[in-house]
């Protein structure tokens, strides 16, 4: 629907502190990119609050977005199980992406 308005859709955001020492370069791109595909929603991420949104499922536009150590990583979902994705990829970012 135009107006987001389908029942049993939910838009759902978070955000997590990229505390591991490489930020968001190509494993953790990678890492995030394997996550985010596992999930039915759709789900964006970005640097800043208001964006712009990245697809978090696209490698290729993940690996663009170059976020550095100490910048926060904000994530946005929309779909059925939007809730479990963000939660998901924050817990990845949070566990420094098992690389620590």
């Amino acid at each position: 629907m135009a107006d987001g308005g389908e029942i049993g859709m939910q838009d759902v955001r978070a955000h997590a502190l990229l505390t591991n020492e490489v930020g968001l370069h190509a494993r953790p791109s990678v890492k995030l990119t394997q996550l985010a595909k596992r999930f039915a929603a759709t789900v964006e991420i970005a640097v800043a609050a208001d964006g712009p949104w990245t697809d978090a499922k696209s490698p290729v536009k993940i690996m663009r977005v170059k976020a550095a150590k100490g910048e926060t990583l904000y994530m946005r979902a929309n779909g059925s199980d939007a809730e479990e994705a963000v939660r998901a990829l924050a817990d990845l970012v949070n566990r420094k992406f098992d690389e620590e």
